[in-house]
C-alpha cells in the first residue's frame, strides 16, 4: 500500500484530483442520495456526505503512515505519503468550505473560520516548510477518530424530528459518540498538543519551521481544541438536563 502511495504522490500534488472528487461526492449526496430530503437539511446532508468520505479514510491512512514513517519528529521532513494524505484533507476543508460559503442555509462563521485555520496549517506544512507533516497527522487522526460516528449522529439528528428511526438512532448514539468524543478532544488532543507546543516553543524545530508560523500553528490547534471541548461540554450538559427532565416527569 506504500509503494502506491509514494508512487502516485511522486506526481506532484494530487490537491485538484482530490477536490474534483469530494465536490463530486458532495453534487452526488446533494441530487441522488439526499433528492427527498428537505431544502433546509440536503445542504448539511451533503456535507455529511464528503466529511464521511474525508474523515474515516483520513484518520487510517494518516496512522498508518505515521507508523510507516522511521521518523517520528515534530520536526522531520514530510514524506512523500505523507503530503498525500495533506492533499486529501486540504482538498476536503476546500470542499465543505465552499458548501460553507456558496450553499449552507446558515452562514455557521465560527465554522467557517475553523475551516480557514485548519487550512493555514495543513497547507502551511504542505507547500511552505514541507516538514512537520508527523504533528498534523496525529492531529488529524485524534480529530477524525469520531467523524463515522459524528456524521451518522448529526444525520439522525436532522431528521429526527420527522422520523421516529432517526429519533432512537440520534438518542442510542449520543452518549457513546459523547464518550468517544470527549475521549480524543478533552484528553488525548490535549496531551498531544502540550507535547508539540512544548518542542516548537522550545526552538527545537526553529532551523525548519519559523518559530512565528510553529506559534500560529499552536494558536490555532488551541483554539479547536478548546471550542471542541466547550462544545461537548454544552452537549453533556443538555443530555443531563433532558435525562433529568424524563425523571423528573416519571416521578410525577
Amino acid at each position: 500500500m506504500f509503494s502506491a502511495m509514494e508512487s502516485l504522490s511522486y506526481h506532484g500534488s494530487w490537491f485538484p484530483t482530490f477536490l474534483a472528487t469530494f465536490c463530486l461526492i458532495y453534487i452526488t449526496g446533494y441530487f441522488l442520495v439526499f433528492r427527498n430530503w428537505s431544502p433546509k437539511h440536503r445542504p448539511e446532508a451533503s456535507s455529511c456526505f464528503i466529511s464521511l468520505s474525508h474523515g474515516t479514510p483520513a484518520a487510517f491512512l494518516a496512522a498508518a503512515v505515521i507508523l510507516a514513517h522511521p521518523v517520528r519528529c515534530f520536526a522531520a521532513p514530510n514524506s512523500e505519503p505523507q503530503n498525500l494524505v495533506l492533499d486529501f484533507s486540504i482538498a476536503y476543508f476546500v470542499a465543505d468550505l465552499l458548501h460553507l460559503v456558496l450553499i449552507a442555509c446558515d452562514r455557521d462563521y465560527l465554522f467557517i473560520a475553523h475551516h480557514l485555520a485548519t487550512l493555514f496549517v495543513f497547507v502551511t506544512c504542505r507547500y511552505m516548510v514541507l516538514h512537520g507533516a508527523f504533528a498534523i497527522l496525529v492531529l488529524l487522526v485524534l480529530a477524525e477518530a469520531t467523524s463515522l460516528c459524528q456524521n451518522v449522529w448529526t444525520l439522525a439528528g436532522l431528521r429526527k424530528a420527522e422520523w421516529a428511526f432517526a429519533e432512537d438512532v440520534y438518542r442510542v448514539l449520543s452518549p457513546p459518540f459523547y464518550i468517544l468524543y470527549t475521549l480524543m478532544r478533552g484528553f488525548a488532543g490535549p496531551w498531544f498538543f502540550y507535547k508539540m507546543s512544548a518542542f516548537y516553543l522550545s526552538g527545537k524545530g526553529g532551523d525548519v519551521i519559523p518559530m512565528w508560523l510553529a506559534v500560529a500553528w499552536i494558536v490555532v490547534v488551541g483554539g479547536a481544541i478548546s471550542v471542541s471541548i466547550l462544545w461537548i461540554s454544552n452537549l453533556w450538559v443538555k443530555l443531563y438536563a433532558e435525562k433529568k427532565g424524563k425523571g423528573d416527569k416519571k416521578e410525577r
